[in-house]
């Protein structure tokens, strides 16, 4: 007897989110996330006097002001670098072990192998974005106590709609992500080696930062993918601003759409030799 495979349900995802969870580079990816919160106490620990920037001077008058100042850090490479890691290594990885065509045999229709490890991908990532935070508020609590909220703008807010605040910047920061995952993951279906996906996706978003460093770019700077990469300080504002951030999503909404949609049309075409 034969045994037969209905492609519509072939390469479940809890067996494609187990896959992932048994790789190192997922565990020490999240496990860097927990622990980066203890390193930055260590650090604040081991310094002395102020500093010219006002999201590390108020990081230490309570958690939440811990939290949003760990984000702030975490924003601009790091998270990048995570996202990138969590999609760009998705279909690459497959090629780079001579895995890939076996999957397709299985048989595991194409359309339905990217969907399920995008929807892993971005399960992990997503994780990933919820555990730093979670970590940072519960290690500054700890630390630096349960205090009201200061804004570098120098509002003041209470804890709880500190914590509401901190909700709707994660939210906005993994919109942003989008970008780096679309990049990320299109870039996996064209290379069969994963360091040059999530390498590409990192070097787009740091030579778009470069170029929106150059203010002489004026109004052309703000169709950088980047150039609202750190709006999410307006949710900081009493009251919210939101004009910067609806802009953000828009445009990684935007962006981030076309390249998916690139990576499912070429790897419906592409020639699977590995």
């Amino acid at each position: 007897m034969t045994l037969q495979i209905d492609p519509r349900r072939s390469l479940p995802l809890r067996v494609e989110a187990v896959r992932q969870l048994r790789r190192r580079r997922t565990v020490l990816t999240l496990g860097f996330l927990a622990l980066l919160p203890f390193i930055l106490v260590g650090a604040f620990a081991l310094s002395s006097g102020s500093s010219n920037d006002t999201f590390v001077d108020l990081a230490k008058t309570g958690a939440v002001n811990f939290t949003m100042f760990t984000l702030f850090a975490s924003t601009g490479f790091l998270l990048v670098v995570v996202v990138a890691l969590f999609f760009g290594d998705t279909i690459a990885s497959e090629a780079s072990w001579g895995s890939l065509r076996y999957l397709l045999a299985m048989p595991i229709p194409r359309a339905r192998l990217l969907r399920q490890k995008l929807i892993v991908a971005a399960g992990y990532s997503l994780a990933g974005l919820v555990l730093l935070p979670t970590v940072a508020l519960l290690v500054g609590a700890a630390v630096y106590g349960w205090s009201s909220v200061q804004t570098p703008a120098g509002d003041t807010f209470s804890a709880w709609t500190g914590v509401a605040r901190l909700a709707l910047i994660v939210g906005y920061i993994a919109v942003t992500l989008l970008l780096v995952a679309g990049v990320a993951f299109w870039l996996s279906t064209v290379t069969d080696a994963p360091l040059g996906a999530v390498g590409g996706a990192v070097a787009i978003v740091i030579v778009s930062n470069i170029l929106d460093s150059i203010t002489a770019l004026h109004g052309w700077r703000s169709v950088l993918p980047t150039h609202y990469q750190f709006s999410w300080t307006d949710a900081l504002d009493v009251p919210i601003t939101w004009t910067a951030m609806a802009k953000g999503c828009l445009a990684s909404v935007i962006y981030a759409g076309l390249f998916f949609l690139a990576a499912f049309r070429h790897f419906s075409r592409k020639d699977v030799l590995s």
